[in-house]
């Protein structure tokens, strides 16, 4: 069976978690100032997901020349990963990552 393919969605918004007015590009799926997201696909693009809820970002990780978020669904507990963007908030990834390196310790 084939994957659905992506539905590209250009969707200007307001974050649900901060408040912040973010115009999206067709890709964007989180806020570049908190970097919360909400669970709105069930594939990318779809706006299928009856969820609804917001997704808090809990991890970072390096992805090939720049990084990936990790972000939790805060009512179903569904995760996902997403690249981070050169307009995403440095400041809150490095937060991000210094959480999830105590949590390891």
């Amino acid at each position: 069976m084939d994957s659905p393919k992506f539905q590209r969605r250009k969707e200007d918004f307001i974050c649900e978690h901060c408040g912040a007015e973010v115009q999206g590009d067709g890709f964007t799926n989180h806020c570049p100032t908190c970097l919360w997201s909400k669970h709105v696909d069930i594939h990318p693009g779809d706006r299928a997901e009856s969820c609804q809820g917001l997704m808090a970002p809990i991890a970072v990780q390096p992805y090939k020349d720049s990084y990936r978020i990790q972000f939790r669904c805060q009512e179903c507990s569904t995760e996902r990963w997403n690249k981070a963007t050169p307009q995403d908030d440095f400041d809150v990834l490095l937060e991000i990552a210094r959480k999830q390196a105590e949590q390891r310790e």
